[in-house]
C-alpha cells in the first residue's frame, strides 16, 4: 500500500514540478491576498499584527482551494479517473497519496506566506514550537478534507465553483483552531494555544479516518 501512496503523491508532484502551476499561479495569488489585506487595513501595523493569524490561515485555505482544484483537475483530463479506478490500487493509497502531495505542495506555500508575512506585518513569535507544530497538523487537516471533498466535486460540471462551497465550510474548525493557535504563539492574545492544537489535532485525525474509508465509495461514483 505504502508503494502505492509514494507512487500516486510522485505522480502529483512530478506534473506539478513539471508545469509550475503552484509556483506561476498559485504562490503569486497567495502573496497578493497578503498585500490586499494589508491596503484593506490601511497598512495599520498594529492591526495587521493583531489579527496576523486569522490573515495566514484565510490566505492558506484560499489558495489550498485552488491547489485541490488543480489536482483533481488532473484526473478529470484524458479518462484519469477510469485509469485509476481500474488500476488496481486501492482508494486509501490513492486517498493517502494524493494527500501527501497536497501536504508537499501546502508546506512550500506555508514557508513562502510565513516569509510574506515576515516582511509585510512584521509579528514577533513567541512560541516557535507550537508555530511549527499547528501549521503541520493544520495542514494535515486541509490536505486530507480537500482531497475527500476534491474526488467529491470532481464528477460535477460546475466542480470549479462548487469546491469552495462544500470545502470551506468544512475547514471551519481548522480556521478557527490555527487561528488562535497563531495567536498564542505570536502573543497577540492571551489564550492557551496548545489545547487549540489538541483540538486541532483531533479534527485532523477525522478527516483523514473518514477520508481514507469513504474516499473508495466517492471515487467510484465521481
Amino acid at each position: 500500500m505504502w508503494h502505492d501512496v509514494r507512487l500516486i503523491a510522485g505522480k502529483d508532484l512530478r506534473i506539478e514540478w513539471r508545469s509550475q502551476v503552484a509556483t506561476g499561479q498559485v504562490a503569486p495569488f497567495a502573496i497578493l491576498v497578503l498585500v490586499l489585506f494589508g491596503f484593506a487595513l490601511d497598512a495599520d501595523t498594529v492591526a495587521l499584527r493583531t489579527f496576523t493569524g486569522g490573515l495566514y490561515w484565510v490566505t492558506v485555505l484560499f489558495s489550498a482551494v485552488l491547489a485541490i482544484q488543480r489536482s483533481f483537475a488532473l484526473e478529470s483530463a484524458d479518462g484519469n479517473r477510469d485509469a485509476l479506478r481500474l488500476s488496481g490500487i486501492e482508494p486509501a493509497a490513492i486517498f493517502f497519496g494524493k494527500a501527501t502531495a497536497l501536504v508537499v505542495q501546502l508546506v512550500l506555500l506555508e514557508v513562502l506566506l510565513g516569509a510574506g508575512v515576515a516582511v509585510l506585518y512584521s509579528p514577533s513569535v513567541e512560541d516557535f514550537p507550537l508555530l511549527v507544530a499547528t501549521a503541520g497538523v493544520a495542514t494535515i487537516g486541509v490536505a486530507a478534507a480537500g482531497t475527500l471533498y476534491g474526488v467529491l466535486a470532481a464528477g460535477l460540471r460546475v466542480r470549479e465553483t462548487i469546491l469552495p462551497i462544500l470545502l470551506l465550510p468544512v475547514l471551519a474548525p481548522v480556521l478557527i483552531g490555527a487561528t488562535r493557535a497563531f495567536d498564542d504563539a505570536l502573543g497577540t492574545v492571551a489564550v492557551n494555544g496548545w489545547n487549540w492544537l489538541a483540538l486541532l489535532g483531533l479534527t485532523a485525525v477525522v478527516y483523514v479516518a473518514f477520508g481514507a474509508l469513504a474516499f473508495g465509495v466517492l471515487l467510484e461514483d465521481s
